[in-house]
């Protein structure tokens, strides 16, 4: 395939994107570039914006792509950076694309958005997430973009979630082309930590508006005919009959299975040689891949773990922070792999955190939607660190103690609601965070230590050791680890969840015999806290963690024997080099490109929980919505509304049941689009029951209609 050169024009009217871009004639065309040629606030080139090109695939398949561009590139050439992800490069997620991608174009590179395939306007069908076929169309079109005239032949990839997944993926393929990725708030292993199981057990959120709904609602968007033309219709039909609702397919792998292997690095991770940057938050579900990728990646690698959300270092919106510059620091990463810059960032420590200081908890640190948590940033020059030592404490029958004590056995009956001081898998709202653990802390088995004299910080997953027996074959385990103010408030600082029937092995679980005693050794999730004197240190344990985790198939009795069960902390001395850090430079988000006129103001986004006393019914309705607005450089209107209903008895646990919506809306002039889902998922003890349903819509007329109706039996889950 020859190279295609991109000469873009300015347009008069914002709307009008008809024009062909000029290309060699046995080119790949690219079409439909609106572009505008401004200074940057700080690069110091100037950039053009072409609205759409077309790679080819090697099956005759038309990827979509949207490319910030130095003006001299032709001349001049540069790096690329590739974000890769299926997310609508057109209008759902122009906006925010448009804060970071222009500006790294600025200081010399080629930003470029392909949508994948069958996603936006790329060509091809829709695709369940992180197939093979999403990989090596990957590894086809950073081959492509390093032949063009305007790059130098290096490439990096970067993006965060599904962008960090797909960095990942395609760095194992070893494209030569691939010289670094920046990876955040993603994971090395699909089965362990991701949507939609963690730890055997099924994360309630795949089966809401979250993932579960959002995902294959979003498969069944049409293209945009200024982008395809008159075939967006013919397109879009293809797109719909060949729809899944792809939850329906993660439930019938229950275990790890290959499905789950594909995509997951953990299963090589000397396949990636490329240089990583891995990046996470202490508030992200994934704050568990940064140190264990640290750990086991053999290629040159940094890790930063700050208290985020999920969500970029340097994100504005809604969630924890503070902040920080961080485009400033993915261009010293880029400059030192990609341009041979030294930047001295390889010469700073492996791994850096913020050091919490306070748990964030609802209510305390919070301003407005914005939360700023006390601590400050730490380091070690490698992962693991040999500095770290273990502070052992035992589960005893007074609480948790230096010493063992005798043996004694606790009996917790089973309530199904525990778990509701901290309702997400992620923050999507402050009103998913963490709240005040005491509500939870007296409905399960509660280990308190003595105010601490004096005080100490760890860094890393703390281990509890349980010793234990269930009543039922497959059991359930929550533990949280929190600290305790004078005043009683309980705020969380980790926890884990863990399927006992999957206690050796999540490829092959067994059930567990009821009545026998088990020792388990469960990591509780990576944190970064300093424990003050005076608090007191709490180990909670329970068989339940709704509605974040979907409960067992029947109600377990566990019995916790005291005296034989452990708790290690992973404390981390200080250190004096600490205060020597580079600091970051304050954050900052450049205004996006298009501007944004808003029709109908977004709600605002609500969480309601409803307590029946009398009967135990717990009953939390969501709702989430954008409003109405206009994307004024291309004359298109979006809109989203969503909500969802989760229900439970606390004495059933196959009351269970989530109901979930979404509307979604795409409008310029005489094209009008809609697309409408639903998802109902409840279980008995032994299936799982399953209700998807797709509609779209075109002015208002029903052109597709599909329901999926299954009914899937529980596999030790």
């Amino acid at each position: 395939m020859s190279n295609t050169k991109i000469s873009a024009t300015r347009r008069e009217a914002p709307g009008d994107e008809s024009a062909a871009l000029p290309t060699s004639a046995s080119a790949v065309t690219a079409i439909s570039a609106q572009t505008s040629s401004t200074k940057a606030r700080t690069g110091p080139r100037t950039v053009r914006e072409i609205e759409n090109i077309w790679i080819p695939m090697s099956d005759g398949t038309k990827i979509a792509a949207r490319v910030w561009l130095p003006d001299d590139a032709e001349h001049n050439p540069v790096p690329v950076l590739m974000e890769y992800i299926p997310y609508r490069k057109r209008d759902s997620r122009r906006l925010h694309e448009e804060t970071f991608h222009p500006y790294l174009a600025s200081f010399g590179y080629a930003c470029v958005r392909p949508d994948i395939r069958g996603s936006g306007d790329s060509e091809g069908l829709p695709m369940d997430e992180w197939v093979k076929q999403e990989q090596d169309d990957g590894v086809e079109i950073i081959a492509w973009l390093a032949k063009q005239p305007w790059c130098t032949g290096k490439v990096g990839m970067f993006g965060i979630s599904w962008g960090g997944f797909s960095a990942l993926q395609v760095a194992a393929r070893r494209p030569p082309e691939l010289k670094a990725i920046i990876t955040v708030c993603s994971t090395d292993d699909r089965y362990l930590d991701d949507t939609p199981y963690t730890g055997g057990m099924i994360m309630e959120d795949a089966f809401g508006t979250a993932w579960g709904l959002r995902y294959p609602a979003s498969c069944a968007s049409p293209p945009d005919p200024a982008i395809v033309g008159d075939r967006w219709r013919d397109m879009w039909m293809e797109r719909l009959n060949n729809l899944d609702f792809y939850t329906v397919g993660w439930l019938t792998h229950q275990h790890r299975d290959a499905f789950w292997k594909q995509g997951s690095i953990s299963e090589d991770y000397g396949a990636i040689e490329c240089a990583v940057y891995a990046v996470g938050g202490w508030f992200d579900q994934y704050r568990r891949t940064v140190p264990r990728m640290l750990a086991n990646l053999k290629c040159p690698r940094k890790g930063l773990v700050g208290p985020w959300g999920h969500q970029y270092p340097n994100a504005d919106g809604p969630g924890p922070g503070p902040a920080i510059d961080w485009l400033t620091e993915s261009l010293r990463w880029w400059d030192h792999w990609l341009k041979d810059t030294d930047t001295g960032i390889m010469d700073e420590p492996m791994y850096r955190v913020w050091m919490q200081q306070e748990p964030a908890m609802l209510g305390i640190h919070q301003t407005s939607d914005r939360w700023e948590i006390p601590g400050r940033w730490v380091a070690e020059d490698s992962w693991p660190s040999a500095r770290i030592a273990a502070r052992k404490l035992y589960l005893t029958k007074d609480g948790l103690e230096n010493h063992a004590g005798a043996e004694m056995a606790r009996v917790l009956k089973p309530l199904q609601t525990v778990g509701i001081t901290a309702p997400g898998w992620w923050w999507r709202s402050a009103e998913e965070s963490p709240t005040d653990q005491r509500i939870d802390d007296a409905r399960s088995l509660t280990f308190d230590s003595e105010p601490l004299k004096g005080g100490f910080e760890i860094l890393g997953g703390p281990v509890v050791t349980l010793d234990l027996a269930v009543d039922r074959p497959v059991a359930f385990l929550a533990v949280t680890l929190n600290e305790v103010d004078p005043d009683g408030r309980s705020k969380r600082v980790a926890y884990n969840v863990l399927n006992l029937a999957h206690r050796d092995s999540h490829e092959f679980p067994q059930p567990v015999e009821p009545g026998k005693r088990y020792r388990i050794r469960l990591a509780l999730q990576d944190c970064a806290h300093v424990f003050n004197a005076g608090k007191r240190i709490r180990v909670t344990v329970a068989t339940s963690h709704w509605p974040a985790y979907w409960p067992s198939p029947e109600p377990v009795t566990l019995t916790l024997y005291a005296g034989r069960s452990e708790l290690e902390l992973p404390v981390r001395p200080p250190k004096a080099e600490d205060s020597e850090l580079k600091p970051f430079g304050p954050a900052f988000v450049p205004e996006p490109t298009s501007g944004r006129t808003i029709l109908q103001e977004a709600p605002k986004p609500t969480r309601d929980a409803e307590w029946d006393a009398a009967t135990g019914k717990l009953t939390i309705r969501n709702a989430y919505g954008t409003g109405r607005y206009r994307i004024d450089a291309i004359g298109t209107e979006l809109s989203l509304t969503e909500s969802e209903v989760k229900e439970i008895f606390d004495h059933d646990p196959t009351s269970a049941k989530s109901d979930a919506q979404y509307v979604k809306v795409y409008k310029r002039g005489d094209w009008d689009c809609r697309i409408e889902g639903r998802l109902t998922f409840s279980s008995t003890k032994d299936n799982f029951l399953f209700v998807g349903q797709i509609k779209a819509f075109e002015n208002d007329t029903e052109v597709f209609a599909k329901t999926w109706d299954r009914t899937i039996p529980r596999m030790l889950v």
